[in-house]
């Protein structure tokens, strides 16, 4: 797993800090987090956040919307240009990590493949 953030992270653009990434990341992956399951999440104060997010905002990376219910709190989003940006990091990852398992043989990656899913039977209860 370090591998394969250390390549994501790589293959951020230049735009990108790894906050930034890693903020963008996990709204993508749940979208109408608030600022403060983000802050929880990057493990950064609300203020920083905050500014964090703002500065997405800038630069058309995400969008806040007040919530409905509670006009203190928000709801973000990953805007298209965003959801382009983590995509492509995504694909340059999937080619890298299928660089390095070439050289696998078919038997090997049959056990990986069992180990993964029994890992995930393990961690998904």
């Amino acid at each position: 797993m370090r591998d394969i953030r250390t390549e994501m992270r790589s293959r951020r653009t230049a735009e990108l800090n790894v906050p930034q990434f890693r903020t963008l990341l996990f709204v993508s992956r749940n979208t109408g987090s608030s600022l403060s399951q983000v802050a929880d999440h990057i493990g950064l104060t609300l203020p920083s956040t905050s500014k964090l997010v703002d500065d997405l905002i800038k630069g058309d990376l995400m969008t806040r919307q007040e919530h409905t219910a509670d006009r203190r709190r928000v709801s973000l989003a990953v805007t298209a240009r965003g959801l382009t940006l983590l995509e492509a990091s995504r694909k340059g990852t999937l080619a890298y990590l299928a660089d390095k398992l070439e050289g696998i043989s078919g038997a090997e990656r049959e056990t990986i493949l069992k180990a993964m899913k029994a890992l995930r039977n393990v961690f998904h209860n």
